[in-house]
């Protein structure tokens, strides 16, 4: 921010800037200028999450930049791209693969089909599996309903078990 508001003074230009302040290269303070020009203190603040542009907005972009001659900077401030050079690879994109290479998700594509979920069939019981299951769950009935009927007559029981 301190080189920014010294560039807007006017005091000096990006070079010496750069110099002053050990900035590799100027474009790098033109970028801060452009940012804050733009976006005011909330352009230098940290990104939560990358942004995710669909093609058809990467098409409406690019049209944009061809019909009005804008430059890479001017597109990217108009659409609110925080970063003018992705610009240039949608274009390098759409030259090599058309609209259909601006649409392709990020990523490397899965090289295994997903393995489809196999529906669990119980086999059919047999008259006998039938009544045995039957006669299982009637003992446990039973059983409840037993434990039910002392707890009601003495509640003092519950939680205690038999020896």
């Amino acid at each position: 921010m301190k080189v920014v508001s010294e560039y807007l003074k006017g005091v000096e230009g990006y070079a010496l800037l750069a110099k002053k302040y050990g900035v590799p290269d100027k474009s790098q303070i033109r970028k801060w200028v452009n940012q804050y020009q733009q976006y005011g203190i909330q352009g230098f603040e940290k990104k939560q999450t990358k942004k995710c542009y669909t093609g058809t907005f990467k098409l409406e972009v690019l049209h944009f930049k061809k019909r009005t001659g804008a430059s890479l900077k001017e597109t990217s401030n108009h659409f609110g791209i925080s970063e003018p050079s992705i610009i240039s690879t949608w274009e390098k994109k759409f030259q090599e693969g058309g609209a259909k290479a601006l649409s392709r998700r990020k990523g490397r594509p899965p090289t295994m089909e997903k393995k489809q979920k196999r529906a669990y069939r119980k086999k059919p019981m047999t008259r006998e599996q039938e009544l045995e299951r039957e006669n299982e769950l009637l003992k446990i009935e039973i059983e409840y309903l037993k434990k039910l009927r002392a707890f009601q007559q003495n509640p003092a029981l519950l939680g205690k078990r038999k020896p």
